[in-house]
């Protein structure tokens, strides 16, 4: 069965907007470009053969081989990218050379390598040479984490699907596919780091784990490359207007025209309460969280009266469009302990975690009480697109806010912890947002963030927009180097800006993910116009990949508009959020 026949219901369920049918002029001019590309990318190996003179053209080479040639040559992984969709193309009798026939291939053969990947693991978990525990709860996770992967890809093949013109797919296609597909790389990069936390030293299993994972891992990478480089390139800038919060989860009551005072006056009515004292519906988070429907295209709203609730809340990947708003930060309060030390890996440590896409909170505290000789120790993981977190904190130690994947925004929040206390792959926007060290382990230096990019072609990235660095946790007296962040994997990106820097900060501002190790010129760390005596450049590292003074057409790319495209979802009437370089 396909991988369209496998999602029909999510096809079905998933309703969007029917884009404005385009004209047959732009539809001409479209398949001028794409003409233009293709032979372009033609002639282009046509010269290097040319000018090889080592043998004469193939005279197996046919106009299908030449098509996908071209397609893959985008690639990080051309040879996988050919011989995959070459693959397919053979199996499923297709006659089309069109290159969105050919993404589709592509994206069916990333499904494929990761359904038999998520086998393997399985297998692997079930077999007896595994002997650890923890190494065996580490491949089981593995299951559950390619589950997700998957569920992203094949989010992918109805997006696009659904569209009317694939000649010129619209900006928001092109967006929430380069997402979910960043997101499905991300989930399986997730696995690895899981396997490498609990792997006891055993670097055999992980490397083994690794090579099964490579043929999806390249062809995940694949069809994000042809999306970025080749459908996108397509596309004229046709924007989707705002849609339904009924349909994409866009919460109806922050528009329209309502300033931040009147959303504060006018919180949405709850479909269910949460209080300690009996007085609501439910006791504990935990109840009515199993109480929020699946799939829904409605919002859902979880009001949490004044309290402490000691436990963990997972919001799952389909329940989708939950507000969650409580009293106030530090009124209501959900807190918990889970930590790597005592044997809970770091991607299910959170105190809550939000998967179903167009979460919001509002108003609570999340906090992880581990401590930091725990190590890793999450008090909210979010993994959910289009993501909202509105006037709420987040305390813990290491790893306090784990912005995992996908869109996400944070406004007038609060954010304490040590060691990479801000840390993922999510393309994500915090604006207005104070951000507090507080005292590590001796020994121990803070870093900010810690960003985990590892394909060129993901849309993501951490983006720190007018927010106070200025200050301490309980204005603690805090002895270690602080640095803004170190780079996680080899494209890490993340950038400060508009942002008030004080004196704690080391004045190198950025710090080695290996000390004395140079990240690679790859990463992409940078700052614009701040302002503190923590912001001084002169003294900064002299890193390839870091630009100590972005200009204006780079900080534009991590604004709300430019990194998480805000406009298609975050609704610009309410006044919620800075568009723009404008703070």
């Amino acid at each position: 069965m396909s991988s369209i026949d496998m999602f029909k219901r999510e096809l079905e369920e998933h309703a969007l907007r029917k884009k404005a049918r385009k004209s047959l002029i732009i539809i001409s001019v479209s398949v001028i470009l794409l003409v233009i590309i293709i032979i372009a990318a033609l002639v282009g190996g046509l010269k290097r053969n040319d000018n090889s003179n080592k043998s004469p053209p193939s005279s197996s080479s046919t106009p299908t081989t030449e098509s996908i040639k071209a397609i893959c040559e985008v690639t990080l992984y051309p040879d996988s990218c050919s011989s995959s969709i070459s693959s397919l193309k053979s199996a499923t009798n297709s006659t089309s050379n069109n290159p969105e026939d050919l993404f589709v291939l592509s994206l069916q053969a990333a499904v494929n390598a990761l359904v038999e990947f998520s086998s393997f693991t399985q297998m692997l978990a079930d077999s007896n040479s595994i002997n650890s525990p923890l190494s065996k709860n580490a491949l089981s996770s593995c299951e559950s984490i390619i589950s997700d992967a998957i569920d992203y890809v094949n989010m992918s093949v109805v997006r696009f699907a659904e569209t009317e013109n694939k000649l010129s797919p619209s900006t928001s296609t092109i967006n929430d596919i380069r997402t979910w597909l960043s997101a499905a790389i991300t989930y399986q990069e997730t696995c690895i780091d899981g396997l490498q936390e609990f792997s006891q030293g055993n670097m055999k299993l992980t490397e083994e784990v690794r090579t099964a994972m490579r043929n999806s891992t390249e062809f995940t990478s694949n069809s994000l490359a042809i999306v970025t480089k080749i459908l996108s390139k397509l596309r004229f800038p046709m924007n989707r207007k705002l849609l339904n919060s009924e349909v994409d989860g866009s919460p109806s009551w922050f528009y329209p025209n309502r300033r931040l005072q009147d959303i504060e006056k006018n919180l949405p009515k709850p479909n269910v309460t949460v209080a300690k004292d009996g007085s609501g519906d439910f006791e504990t988070i935990g109840e009515a969280v199993k109480n929020i429907p699946e799939r829904s295209r409605y919002r859902f709203v979880i009001y949490i009266k004044e309290g402490v609730y000691v436990e963990n809340a997972t919001i799952g990947k389909r329940q989708w469009n939950v507000t969650m708003y409580g009293d106030g930060i530090g009124k209501t309060i959900i807190t918990n302990n889970l930590n790597v030390v005592d044997l809970t890996p770091t991607f299910i440590s959170g105190t809550l975690i939000a998967e179903g896409r167009g979460f919001v909170a509002m108003h609570m505290t999340f906090r992880n009480t581990a401590g930091p000789e725990k190590g890793q120790a999450v008090a909210m993981r979010s993994s959910s697109d289009h993501s909202i977190f509105y006037k709420c904190s987040f305390e813990a130690y290491q790893d306090t806010l784990y912005v995992h994947a996908n869109r996400q925004y944070y406004r007038d929040c609060q954010i304490t912890g040590t060691v990479d206390f801000i840390f993922g792959n999510a393309a994500v926007v915090l604006q207005n947002c104070t951000i507090q060290p507080r005292e590590p382990l001796p020994k121990q230096f803070i870093a900010i963030t810690a960003q985990s990019k590892s394909d060129p072609n993901q849309n993501t990235g951490i983006c720190i927009q007018g927010c106070d660095l200025s200050t301490t946790f309980n204005n603690q007296n805090v002895t270690a180097d602080t640095y803004l962040g170190r780079p996680w994997k080899d494209y890490s990106t993340t950038v400060v800006m508009h942002s008030k820097i004080g004196p704690l900060l080391n004045p190198q501002g950025w710090t080695e993910w290996v000390r004395d190790i140079t990240p690679p010129e790859t990463i992409f760390y940078g700052e614009y116009q701040n302002s503190g005596l923590g912001s001084l450049l002169d003294q900064r590292v002299e890193w390839d990949g870091y630009k100590r003074n972005l200009t204006d057409q780079q900080a534009s790319k991590f604004t709300v508009e430019g990194l998480i495209q805000g406009s298609e979802w975050l609704v610009d009437h309410a006044r919620l959020y800075n568009y723009d370089l404008n703070m």
